[in-house]
């Protein structure tokens, strides 16, 4: 018809009632899209239920932008493979990383292929990442940025998904839903578990698990305090157990190891261990081009940027850590120049590029007494 503006394509936007997903939506109206607002409902008995307010305040904003609501319910499909995928990893001494979990079978699994069918060009959510091209670049506030959580989202996906917030600051998209009247501009972000509401991780644990409370011990064996269950802990974690020695000058001591089958951790007073570290990834997603070689690594959301080598499977962190088995490890690159020529000592912009990842399978520290820590305590205690 003659005069009116073409669309730019359609999308349906995850509108989560929170102010990111707010103004994602507003943008891309703005920018020419044909939006769609879609929210997804996810609830699990006997747990705490936020899919009815949060779907109140995402009809408001659908209603103050006029453009369509709709809603889909992934209940199902979020406690199969999300939650209880999580669980059973927990009761295994791992450490799984239900948010990114989310993301691959959920938020850019059913739900993006949900979108898909219904017509939709382009997927969008309020992640703070970008992408160009397919490419996964880390958003500019790096406070906020969410790239840890998408490792797992495949390429052909990245292609036809928009994270229109991405190249905002939290600050900006405050003032921007202010300005632009979204009647959620000053909701506070949520906070627990995704999409559990106020539930932490915590929380969920001593409901799904028995924790039942067992010893903590040194590096040679001895035991030297007491934890409230073995599945609560994670490695190099610094808090949340009872040493009985304790005092105002006590060193901080870090779970550098733990034992299900004895329900016992074991601490030590080394920050981090004295050697590099090697870690095996399984679940690999890789995102565009790259090679063996330099490269960042993150071993947890907001951690630091870690120096280390890609080599296939396995990356070698160059400054030790402490590492989780079943937490997420994610690579980077500086943003458009992968390979050997481009190493890390050059310096990472705040458009790094995140070229994947994997879930840690094994962890090493070569020529490290850590190797032999755990083992020889399980040994020393089948034998009491």
């Amino acid at each position: 018809m003659s005069g009116q503006k073409r669309s730019k394509g359609k999308v349906c936007v995850g509108l989560s009632g929170g102010v990111d997903s707010a103004v994602s939506a507003a943008l891309l109206k703005q920018q020419g899209f044909d939006v769609t607002g879609v929210f997804i409902r996810i609830a699990i008995g006997g747990y705490p239920c936020s899919a009815g307010e949060d779907a109140l305040w995402a009809k408001r904003v659908a209603a103050h932008l006029d453009i369509p609501y709709r809603e889909v319910d992934l209940s199902k499909e979020y406690e199969a493979e999300v939650f209880r995928v999580s669980m059973a990893e927990f009761a295994k001494g791992k450490t799984p990383n239900p948010d990114a979990l989310c993301n691959r079978e959920i938020k850019f699994g059913v739900f993006f292929d949900w979108c898909v069918a219904h017509g939709a060009d382009y997927v969008a959510t309020g992640h703070y990442a970008q992408t160009k091209d397919g490419a996964l670049l880390m958003s500019a506030d790096t406070e906020k940025d969410q790239t840890y959580f998408l490792w797992a989202v495949p390429e052909t996906k990245l292609c036809r998904t928009m994270f229109p917030v991405g190249h905002l600051l939290k600050t900006q998209v405050r003032a921007l839903a202010t300005k632009l009247g979204l009647p959620n501009a000053q909701r506070k972000d949520s906070q627990g578990l995704c999409f559990l509401g106020g539930i932490t991780l915590g929380d969920a644990l001593a409901r799904e698990l028995t924790l039942t409370p067992g010893d903590v011990l040194d590096e040679s064996g001895s035991v030297v305090g007491r934890h409230g269950g073995v599945y609560a802990y994670t490695i190099g974690q610094r808090h949340g157990f009872e040493l009985f020695a304790a005092g105002p000058r006590t060193q901080p001591h870090y779970v550098a190891a733990k034992d299900p089958e004895f329900n016992s951790i074991t601490v030590s007073t080394q920050r981090t261990p004295a050697t590099a570290t090697e870690i095996t990834l399984t679940e690999q997603n890789w995102i565009g081009a790259h090679e063996d070689g330099p490269c960042a690594a993150r071993v947890r959301h907001r951690g630091a940027l870690i120096p280390a080598q890609l080599r296939g499977n396995v990356v070698v962190l160059e400054e030790p850590q402490y590492v989780a088995e079943g937490q997420s490890l994610v690579v980077y690159l500086p943003d458009g120049k992968a390979g050997r020529d481009n190493p890390l000592r050059q310096g990472f912009s705040e458009a790094s590029r995140c070229i994947g990842g994997g879930i840690i399978e094994k962890v090493s520290w070569p020529s490290s007494s850590l190797n032999q820590t755990a083992g020889q305590n399980r040994s020393n205690r089948a034998n009491l």
